[in-house]
């Protein structure tokens, strides 16, 4: 078992790489480098390939075998990286982009590869609530290394040695997984003989839409997952920027915002699974959004400060921590509930659902955040920051309706059984993968 645990954690630590490179330390260094927050927040962009993830998930789970696609993928990323460590993103902008988008489309082709290897390795209860703790540890673990220690050393190292750096640790990687002897097992080949009893619906494509969206909870999800991080995205892209512009060097913010901040949000997420055992969903999302909103508003009265001083460092500091602890809170609530409403679709149909639910659920973050710098460009931070405190106490307002007399409600009753026999945290099975932007 634990073999398996190290050999997904570190596929999935790779995997947040990129997310880390372009969330937290890609903004910071374009910013010192004063491009506007119109450029950086249209950098988000280059996250679409997730979007586009569910249309050829089909080839990776039809064409080769899992280890193929994770050697070729991993060995892809080393190859972008040393292709972008001979670039500068002042003087190649457009090349940089170029890379980052590469980086975007192999790390999701990585993540059908390594969900699906999960699926096959992950059997019992036990080892797929170990398994789903693995991968969003492993990927938020990655995410942290690129967007917080890098930037701390970034100023030092400089640009392409970093890069250097990390195609050696994606060529370690691929020569781990090449010789990896838990993909010897013949525990994968069960998926394929499982996929040809719904090769008939592949034929009427409009078959499976018609399951997928008349499934009980499916309109109420679409729309929450769609919404539910629109004024949080926004405040997570932007409020580093202006504490960049006004309070923090670079390296100051890798560390607070790339480091601890992310350790709060790994904190949340683990503690999501715990109060998952003790409560019920729909309970726990009414408390945690409107605890999410009072934060906002507490991080907003923080912009009419821009005097810098030793106090408002540590008052950012603390928005930070809360805002990507509630954060993470929030994401594995959103995938377990996302899951509860899986559940409810026919055998045949629910791998289809839930990945339609999660690139919903991507696209809505990308969406809004891709905006973020323009908004604040054209309005400026106060106003900005008001519409993504009135989007956030909406979205609290739709999960408090929803528990009353909604999607949510009978949750909200309910105490969650997915471990009958177990005291153990609740799983969010190999079918819930991490994904970028996840805080």
């Amino acid at each position: 078992m634990n073999d398996k645990l190290v050999f997904l954690g570190l596929l999935y630590f790779v995997q947040g790489i990129p997310y880390g490179l372009q969330s937290s330390l890609l903004p910071v260094y374009l910013r010192g480098a004063g491009h506007s927050l119109t450029r950086i927040g249209l950098t988000k962009i280059l996250y679409f390939p997730w979007v586009l993830k569910v249309l050829w998930a089909p080839l990776v789970d039809r064409v080769g075998t899992k280890r193929l696609w994770l050697v070729a993928t991993v060995s892809g990323l080393a190859f972008t990286c040393l292709s972008s460590a001979t670039l500068s993103p002042e003087a190649h902008i457009w090349g940089v982009a170029g890379t980052l988008l590469a980086m975007n489309a192999l790390a999701s082709v990585q993540d059908i590869a390594v969900d699906g290897a999960a699926v096959g390795l992950l059997k019992s209860r036990s080892e797929l609530g170990l398994g789903n703790t693995a991968q969003v540890v492993g990927y938020k673990a990655g995410s942290v290394f690129a967007g917080g220690g890098l930037l701390a050393v970034i100023d030092v190292v400089g640009w392409g040695p970093m890069f250097m750096l990390l195609a050696f640790v994606y060529f370690g990687v691929a020569l781990f997984v090449w010789g990896a002897p838990v993909l010897d097992d013949e525990l994968l080949r069960g998926q394929a003989e499982g996929r040809r009893g719904v090769q008939s619906d592949a034929v009427h494509p409009w078959r499976v839409w018609r399951k997928l969206l008349s499934v009980p909870g499916t309109p109420w999800t679409i729309i929450y997952v769609l919404t539910y991080k629109l004024g949080e995205q926004g405040a997570v892209t932007m409020f580093p920027l202006f504490l960049l512009d006004n309070h923090m060097t670079a390296r100051e913010l890798g560390f607070w915002n790339g480091v601890i901040a992310m350790g709060f949000s790994i904190c949340g997420s683990s503690l999501g699974g715990l109060l998952l055992s003790q409560f019920s969903i729909g309970s726990l999302m009414r408390r945690v959004f409107v605890m999410r909103t009072v934060s906002m508003v507490f991080q907003s009265s923080l912009l009419t400060v821009l005097e810098p001083s030793p106090l408002m460092k540590v008052m950012a500091v603390l928005s930070l921590s809360v805002q990507h602890f509630l954060g993470g809170l929030i994401t594995t609530l959103t995938f377990t509930t996302m899951m509860h409403c899986t559940q409810r679709a026919e055998e045949s149909v629910q791998a289809t659902h839930y990945s339609f639910l999660s690139t919903l659920e991507v696209l809505g973050k990308l969406m809004f955040s891709a905006l973020a710098g323009g908004l604040v460009d054209w309005v400026g931070y106060p106003t900005a920051f008001l519409l993504f405190l009135v989007l956030s106490a909406g979205t609290a307002l739709h999960v408090w309706r929803a528990t009353d007399t909604g999607a949510l409600r009978e949750q909200l009753k309910e105490q969650p059984k997915l471990f009958p026999n177990s005291s153990t945290t609740p799983y969010v099975t190999a079918l819930a993968p991490p994904h970028p932007n996840q805080q």
